[in-house]
């Protein structure tokens, strides 16, 4: 054997010696090792780090049998406090993923050529040497259900309520009106869906896949309208959740409340391959105090679009159900498709101008689909063997509103199945019963930041949408996508309504994707970022504003306020109120202005003076056409004071 060699092979057993004796030299202790409940706190301890490194990290995993490069998440030590010691801490809330956990310290070395980079080309890792690996962790009960989220549906008196388990269980629902007296019960359903009907990377594959567990949904019938009911979910088997309660929808009402955004995403407590929302937890809080502002009033939220930004990483649909469950275990929670749950390169409709990628990660729609159910039953076959596509377009009313949520990533132009549905439901809406009409989609319209959608697929919303939205007079029209809030005029091809317009004829859009994303440069270049685009402020933009936040929506009959509330400091920053434009109410305001309706006024005249000669009824004509004319000059003086269905109260520029 040669020297040279003999040098080499020695060279490796020294390494492979200090390698071992770093490893065992440093102690990584989890406590505890079994927890009760989703959310419960793992602490984590480490000690006898010899040589101390800012890129030293700590890496979690679950299932504990995936490799080292197969984590869910990792902290850099150097976040913690007192890590130049060689020793540290870390508090580490745990999700319940319906598997154990596992912890592992690697010492950290700085990024080369051949070093992976995350979906936002940031460097991951390196797992080149391991330094410890913690005691497993588990659940006392993996079966604990989670993720409760409520639903309406096209019945009234129904609440719909899905749930996760981590097997099959015969699960049920028990509920009832009083807190202690769950008497009433009803099974759930349960599903789930596979690896295999993923449609590519990451979803597919090792990285990205974690088992969803079983889906549960129940239906409680019957409901007393309005009333307060108390629930809660599971099986003596895997165990109960925590009660909650929803007020049941108002049959008869003529009150609306709503709470609106889109683009909310969700936040971890590490670093993931995605990008993650911090904003969104924000949002969620500012709307659990409107929720329980409003006390025994029923209402509802609606999340249009990029609903988790999971992206194929399937943990972090589990942190964002997590999060959005004080909110969505109470009121109901309904959702519209975004580019980010669906865009995938094989998928069925894809024309040239449309700005489809591969912005969903190769999840093709499938766990929007299974892990909500929306009211309708639209789908789309997804031409892959996966489950067809679900919640793409369906409507509802809610008090004095119709709601109609259509899909921007599946075909909408003219003769298309979706279009039809959308002409149809406007076409039918009783504006006796919902004099407003709010429609609700993704990729916006009308938007400033004109370079995120293209210049074709905005004209194709323009020239097949928007007629249908005109010819129908809806009321509001409310996007996604655009990571900011921005409020128009009235609006028809591009042009704020005239003055010879008639009042109500075209709808107000509002971009509303501030809910937690944040990917977008301000409109004004930022200091360190001077390349950035500037976007120019037409006329038909009233208002915007790149503050996180969310809209409050209350309607009547009458008015339908919309506010728009900021994140920084949970306050109202923009109004807009719109009336209702049809004569039917315009004749009920009257009425209740003077106290008797018109037609009123003329029965008690011709019955008091039917006995008077040709002449004195001729003078009672005359008495009764001089009301009229006196009432219709009046009503003209009040219409000219406040002009159009809608009334900016208060705005103000945000930086």
């Amino acid at each position: 054997m040669e020297g040279g060699t003999v040098q080499f092979i020695i060279f490796l057993l020294i390494i492979i010696v200090i390698k071992e004796s770093l490893v065992e030299a440093v102690s990584l202790e989890a406590t505890p090792t079994e927890l009760a409940k989703s959310g419960d706190t793992i602490t984590l301890t480490w000690k006898e780090m010899t040589t101390p490194s800012d890129l030293d990290w700590l890496g979690i995993y679950t299932p504990p049998e995936s490799t080292d490069d197969h984590f869910i998440g990792y902290i850099l030590l150097s976040s913690c406090k007192g890590w130049e010691s060689g020793m540290g801490s870390y508090e580490f809330a745990a999700l319940n993923m319906r598997a154990p956990y596992e912890f592992r310290l690697f010492k950290g070395y700085p990024p080369d050529a051949e070093t992976h980079l995350d979906e936002d080309k940031n460097p991951l890792p390196s797992t080149k040497l391991r330094l410890a690996v913690s005691p497993t962790v588990r659940f006392h009960h993996p079966n604990q259900p989670t993720q409760l989220h409520l639903s309406l549906t096209s019945n009234m008196s129904e609440m719909r309520v899905m749930f996760v388990t981590k097997d099959p269980l015969r699960s049920f629902v028990q509920y009832g009106r009083n807190a202690d007296n769950l008497h009433l019960s009803v099974e759930a359903l349960s599903q789930t869906y596979q690896q295999s009907d993923m449609c590519a990377a990451p979803a597919n594959s090792a990285i990205g896949w974690r088992d969803p567990g079983f889906i549960h949904t129940a239906l409680l019938h019957e409901l007393d309208s309005g009333a307060r009911y108390f629930y809660k979910v599971g099986s003596i088997e895997g165990g109960w959740s925590e009660t909650f309660s929803f007020i049941a929808p108002l049959e008869e009402a003529e009150e609306t409340n709503a709470f609106l955004f889109g683009d909310l995403g969700t936040w971890v407590p590490y670093t993931t391959f995605n990008w993650v929302q911090l904003e969104s937890v924000n949002t969620m809080k500012w709307i659990l105090r409107d929720l329980e502002n409003l006390g025994s009033k029923p209402t509802f939220i609606s999340h249009i679009g990029d609903i988790s930004y999971a992206r194929g990483y399937a943990w972090l649909w589990d942190a964002f159900f997590a999060q959005i469950e004080p909110v969505a275990a109470r009121a109901p929670y309904h959702v519209c498709i975004g580019n980010h749950e669906y865009d995938w390169p094989e998928q069925p409709w894809k024309p040239e101008w449309a700005p489809y990628g591969t912005d969903g990660g190769g999840e093709c729609g499938v766990p929007f689909s299974l892990r909500f159910h929306m009211p309708g039953d639209s789908s789309l076959a997804t031409g892959t063997g996966s489950p067809a596509t679900r919640n793409l377009y369906y409507s509802h009313d809610v008090g004095s509103v119709h709601f109609l949520y259509f899909s921007t990533e599946t075909n909408f132009i003219s003769g298309s199945d979706q279009y039809s549905f959308i002409a149809q439901d406007l076409k039918s809406v009783n504006r006796s019963k919902t004099p407003f009409i709010v429609f609700l989609g993704h990729r916006p319209m009308y938007s400033t930041d004109s370079n995120l959608m293209g210049a074709a697929f905005t004209k194709s919303l323009r020239s097949h949408i928007e007629p249908l939205l005109v010819e129908n007079r809806v009321s509001l029209v409310l996007w996604g996508h655009v990571h900011k809030y921005e409020r128009t005029c009235p609006i028809q091809n591009s042009s704020c309504m005239d003055s010879n317009t008639p009042d109500g004829a075209l709808p107000i859009h509002i971009v509303i994707g501030m809910g937690g994303q944040d990917w977008q440069p301000i409109d004004q270049p930022r200091a360190n970022h001077p390349t950035f685009p500037i976007f120019p402020q037409p006329s038909w933009s009233l208002f915007r504003s790149f503050e996180f936040g969310y809209i409050r929506l209350h309607a009547t009959k009458q008015v339908m306020t919309v506010s728009y509330v900021g994140n920084h400091d949970g306050q109202v920053h923009d109004v807009v109120k719109i009336n209702s434009h049809f004569e039917h109410f315009k004749h009920i305001k009257l009425s209740e202005k003077y106290g008797i309706h018109i037609h009123k006024i003329w029965s008690a005249l011709t019955s008091i003076y039917g006995f008077v000669t040709l002449c004195a009824v001729s003078a009672s004509l005359v008495v009764a056409a001089a009301i009229v004319i006196s009432i219709r000059l009046y009503s003209k003086r009040d219409s000219e004071r406040s002009r159009g269905p809608w009334h900016i109260l208060r705005t103000e520029e945000m930086i």
